[in-house]
């Protein structure tokens, strides 16, 4: 993933309209962040410049970002030597990955003089530099010094150099003999590589596109490349050139199945066939606001996730480790009705057993053929104080097997509400999801309340689909929204789901009275099915009744229903057919 220099030409295209505004604020949100308002024509726009090495990038944004409360000192400086200038000029040298922005500003003297704003897009080397107008290295967003590199430091007072450039071609201006003829001549032999050696300014992701436009997915050598192939790869790359110079570029950002952002260019994609999804966007800007926004915001999921994650592994491990000693301890109880026995065989020969005996050798008359049984005694205790002893036992075995019972029952249903918990958070789309879950657990008592008078945002409402008969079909996403949409929002007549035996989200059909066609049904149990810890299964049963047939017990836990009078359906998960259904 990275921002080549073709996409750049492309975001250049659309700030060109900035020329001739004034610099009406300048922010540094974070430490390599600058946000420059231009004030223009037909309104202000904002400039976002960042020189993260993870994510640097130059484009028109629409997101609203928080500012610190006193402004770096970078900042102060853009705004001294920025502020009220005029955008005279945005360059770019072939298509290196360095826009340069050229103001028209006064100095502290009153003179007019051109300030330049150097945006390097460079990955890890990514800076911004403010060049005055003899050329020199005001200051920079990261100074390099001769630690850092030694070929080319960035350094107040300096003059300002390019970076190193490698004798590539401009794919823009560059003429098919030429790409030949370096085709033929270059290492590696694989296509795509070849194509990052020979031209400036692409990425790998277009390199491939290309090689899979020539190739029809067939692999392919730079040097034994010829016949339709070739002229296959030209023309590929002769209308790429044509898309980028007439403004016709088709921005696209490919994504995972399961939703994670991989990749994006300016032209469309194919190389991947089935295996992402393309999401279109109308340019250059919105494509890199959406793409960086939506990582970011996963970035911050994974991190809330991880830590939830983290703590149900805990409350898992635990509960589990506790469910085994109870167990262990039901075990030991078996041995009860042994006890009594004693007990019972002491009372009955009390007169043949003294005080100091370590052991009693007695008739069982309890068995038909009254074997002999060696009792242990407690040379400390009357014969009559080790039959009580025997009975005590017998005793707290009885009381401890009743009460093990019920705590191993209530063991058992806390580790099948956290396993129901642990599937929603593996399903959870967005920060607000993984809240509300860590909500639920607090309502619980599995996490302390930390503090802070900030209220916890709005939950999400269901999540909603629409079946191919028309039909709104709706699916909880914890277990309090499952409990609120089985309970409270169902209708009597709606259609309520859920997968057989295994955890998964409540899936509700909105019938309105009437009784939805078989499509709908299978429709839903499919959706069901994906929502659940079995969305990796061949097959799963997902049983269904009417929503008047779902009671909750007393005190169960939040998810945790009971229901009568259903059907089961046994479908395939398709998440294709579950992500074209929502809404």
């Amino acid at each position: 993933m990275a921002l080549d220099g073709a996409f750049l030409y492309a975001v250049k295209s659309e700030l060109m309209p900035l020329i001739g505004g004034r610099v009406e604020k300048i922010h540094q949100p974070s430490r390599e962040e600058i946000i420059i308002s231009i004030r223009t024509r037909s309104g202000s726009k904002k400039l976002y410049i960042s020189a993260n090495a993870g994510s640097a990038r130059a484009h028109i944004t629409e997101n609203s970002v928080d500012n610190p409360q006193t402004p770096p000192m970078f900042c102060m400086l853009l705004r001294k030597r920025l502020g009220s200038g005029k955008l005279i000029d945005i360059r770019q040298d072939g298509l290196e990955r360095i826009l340069f922005l050229d103001f028209e500003c006064v100095n502290e003297l009153g003179d007019v003089v051109t300030v330049t704003l150097a945006c390097e897009i460079m990955g890890r080397c990514s800076n911004l530099i403010i060049i005055s107008d003899e050329g020199k290295v005001i200051d920079s967003i990261k100074r390099v010094d001769e630690e850092m590199s030694r070929e080319r430091m960035v350094l107040p007072g300096m003059k300002y150099t390019l970076p190193p450039r490698d004798d590539r071609l401009n794919f823009l201006t560059a003429e098919p003999d030429e790409i030949v003829s370096r085709l033929r001549s270059i290492d590696p032999k694989e296509l795509s590589k070849a194509l990052i050696r020979i031209f400036e300014g692409i990425s790998p992701i277009l390199a491939r596109e290309w090689t899979f436009f020539a190739g029809r997915g067939v692999h392919l050598e730079s040097d034994t490349i010829g016949g339709d192939q070739l002229d296959r790869l030209l023309f590929t790359i002769k209308r790429t050139r044509e898309q980028l110079l007439n403004g016709e570029c088709c921005f696209s950002a490919v994504s995972d199945k399961e939703g994670q952002l991989k990749d994006f260019s300016f032209v469309r994609l194919s190389q991947f066939g089935t295996l992402m999804y393309t999401k279109e966007l109308g340019s250059a800007s919105e494509l890199l606001d959406y793409f960086y926004a939506e990582r970011d915001r996963a970035a911050r999921t994974k991190q809330r996730a991880n830590d939830l994650f983290k703590l149900l592994m805990n409350l898992t491990d635990r509960t589990s480790r506790r469910i085994a000693a109870q167990r262990e301890e039901l075990d030991a109880c078996a041995d009860k009705e042994y006890a009594k026995l004693c007990g019972d065989l002491i009372s009955a020969n009390m007169y043949r057993i003294r005080k100091g005996d370590s052991s009693a050798v007695v008739e069982n008359f309890y068995d038909e053929n009254c074997p002999q049984v060696t009792i242990k005694l407690d040379v400390r205790k009357t014969p009559a104080q080790n039959a009580q002893h025997y009975y005590n036992e017998y005793k707290k075995s009885v009381t401890a097997e009743e009460k093990l019972a019920v705590q191993i029952k209530k063991g058992e249903e806390e580790l099948q509400y956290l396993v129901s918990v642990f599937d929603s958070l593996t399903r959870a789309g967005s920060e607000n999801d993984i809240i509300q879950l860590r909500l639920e657990l607090r309502e619980q008592g599995y996490v302390r309340y930390a503090g802070g008078k900030a209220k916890p945002p709005k939950a999400l409402p269901p999540v909603e689909y629409k079946s191919s008969d028309g039909f709104t079909i709706l699916v909880g996403r914890n277990n309090k929204q499952n409990d609120q949409l089985s309970l409270k929002f169902a209708e009597k007549s709606d259609i309520w789901l859920h997968t057989q035996l295994i955890t998964g989200s409540h899936v509700l059909i909105l019938t309105d009275g009437e009784m939805p066609p078989d499509k709908t049904i299978e429709e839903a149990a499919v959706i069901a099915a994906v929502n659940s810890s079995g969305r990796n299964s061949g097959l799963v049963p997902v049983d269904y009744c009417l929503a008047k047939f779902v009671k909750k017990p007393a005190g169960a836990k939040p998810g945790k229903v009971i229901f009568t009078n259903y059907k089961t359906a046994f479908v395939k998960p398709d998440s294709e057919l579950e992500q074209s259904l929502r809404v």
